[in-house]
């Protein structure tokens, strides 16, 4: 286990296409397991594989409602209804903007042996699950978002 570099707006390897995962092996295990501490370590709902570097097509997320998930090859299979809100991503720190998604989705996914699983979510859940995706397809949220990116700082001195 250990904190991998995040890759920031810019770098190429954000606007790329993931290659689907063929077999679980130790150094995808452990990718898995580095997704997850580096996206804990930077605080965040979600961190997808080429965020760190490696164009494979899996992505993590947790939105702490005690049910962290890992997408491996997900697929869209359903969506319903929207929601529009503020997002952020690891890859552009210190920025948001306004995107409009799905408020609920279904996605098949591989699980950590390879078998096909079902997940569904709503709300932060959904939005998570789908901005990880996009990832994986080399979209930014930005290229979703309504307007374009804000400062975070300002928001927060708006609040104050």
């Amino acid at each position: 286990m250990a904190i991998r570099r995040i890759r920031f707006i810019g770098d190429d390897i954000l606007k790329k296409k993931c290659k689907p995962v063929t077999k679980m092996t130790p150094a995808t295990k452990e990718l898995i397991e580095d997704l997850f501490d580096t996206m804990y370590e930077a605080k965040g709902v979600g961190l997808a594989a080429p965020q760190v570097g490696i164009l494979r097509r899996i992505c993590v997320v947790d939105v702490m409602d005690d049910d962290p998930i890992v997408l491996i090859n997900p697929e869209v299979l359903e969506t319903s209804g929207e929601q529009t809100d503020d997002e952020g991503c690891l890859s552009v720190p210190g920025k948001v903007a306004e995107v409009t998604r799905p408020n609920y989705v279904k996605v098949s996914s591989l699980d950590m042996d390879m078998n096909p699983v079902i997940y569904e979510g709503e709300g932060l859940r959904a939005r998570a699950m789908l901005h990880e995706m996009d990832h994986l397809d080399g979209i930014l949220y930005g290229e979703r978002a309504s307007e374009p990116y804000r400062d975070l700082e300002e928001e927060e001195e708006w609040e104050e």
